[in-house]
């Protein structure tokens, strides 16, 4: 006979787990519900990040230019010494081969014993004649042996200066690429930001900056008045305002799109006067000027504190530059560059 039993019944313990579980689930999925989505950052948020993301790609950007004009320099002076050891091993060859005629003439005209010679000579004075020559030849061995001393020790100093900057070019090569690597990082990372901005937001920051560059192209225009530049700081301001309008791209030079620094070096480059590349060794260009108040148009002016962006005074506190990734070469008020005025220099 089957044996009817009844079902097992959850104990009172399960029971609680069970029901505490699923109000915390509906409590967990109200709060989901009703939780505001993630706010998504303002137009002027994204402005200041992005900025930020610019103002450290230009810092990395003067490192960049540093390691390039470093790697030039390196390769124009390891050229020029692996030319002077091929020219010193030429001339070490000609000293040997010198050398070794001067053994086998020695050789043909006094391999006899000279007592000799003299005995079996049927004319001393000739025999003398002979002595005297064979004596200024082995003088002549002896100079020529000391010429190749001498340019054997200037080869191995030169071949090993030319080893060791070699060694230097490779480790600049390696920091080369990795401050280039770092700026296409941050543009990159400012690109991404831009891009979460809607068109109407892209265009309302655009005609922000459009304002911007009026209101400082006017100061500079009809602003009070500014000592004006004169002689090659002229001629090197005029080259400047002649590329208003022309592309910020990192690591260039002109005349078709430059940095800040690269701006300034090509402009006094059009003056006649050769500035080093970067904005920090330009701050050695020339007399320091530490008052706003007394700077002239076409001095260089520097910013930040690492000093990594450099523009040429306009006049009426503005400068002339170019700004950053996504900008042009303009006019720009000194108090907005995003980083304090530090000191100006007349080259």
């Amino acid at each position: 006979m089957a044996s009817h039993r009844r079902p097992k019944q959850p104990s009172r313990t399960r029971v609680t787990v069970l029901t505490t579980a699923a109000a915390a689930a509906v409590a967990l999925s109200s709060q989901a519900a009703n939780a505001a989505p993630s706010e998504k950052p303002s137009k002027d948020e994204v402005k200041a990040k992005v900025d930020k993301l610019y103002e450290e790609a230009e810092q990395a950007t003067e490192k960049y230019n540093g390691a390039k004009e470093k790697q030039e320099k390196l390769q124009k002076e390891i050229s020029t010494i692996q030319d002077n050891v091929a020219r010193g091993q030429e001339e070490l060859n000609e000293l040997r081969d010198g050398l070794g005629s001067m053994a086998s003439a020695q050789y043909r005209s006094g391999g006899i014993d000279p007592s000799l010679q003299l005995f079996l000579s049927a004319d001393p004075d000739n025999y003398l004649d002979k002595a005297s020559t064979l004596d200024q030849l082995s003088g002549q061995q002896v100079d020529a042996l000391k010429k190749i001393q001498v340019k054997q020790r200037d080869l191995a100093q030169q071949r090993s200066e030319a080893s060791e900057k070699l060694k230097d070019l490779s480790a600049t090569r390696t920091e080369l690429g990795k401050k280039k690597k770092e700026v296409q990082g941050k543009l990159s990372s400012a690109q991404k930001l831009l891009n979460t901005l809607t068109a109407q937001e892209k265009a309302a920051l655009q005609k922000e900056e459009q304002r911007a560059n009026r209101a400082s192209e006017r100061q500079v225009l009809t602003g009070g008045k500014s000592t004006p530049a004169s002689g090659r700081a002229a001629a090197a301001f005029a080259a400047a305002q002649s590329k208003i309008g022309t592309p910020y791209v990192y690591g260039a030079t002109g005349p078709s799109s430059f940095d800040c620094s690269g701006l300034t070096s090509w402009a006094y480059a059009q003056a006649g006067v050769g500035i080093p590349r970067t904005s920090q060794a330009q701050t050695g260009a020339g007399t320091r000027i530490s008052s706003m108040s007394q700077l002239q148009v076409g001095d260089l002016v520097f910013f930040f504190n690492d000093l990594h962006h450099v523009g040429l005074y306009a006049g009426n506190g503005q400068v002339l530059h170019a700004p950053r990734t996504g900008t042009n070469v303009r006019y720009e008020s000194m108090s907005t560059i995003g980083g304090p005025f530090m000191f100006g220099v007349r080259v």
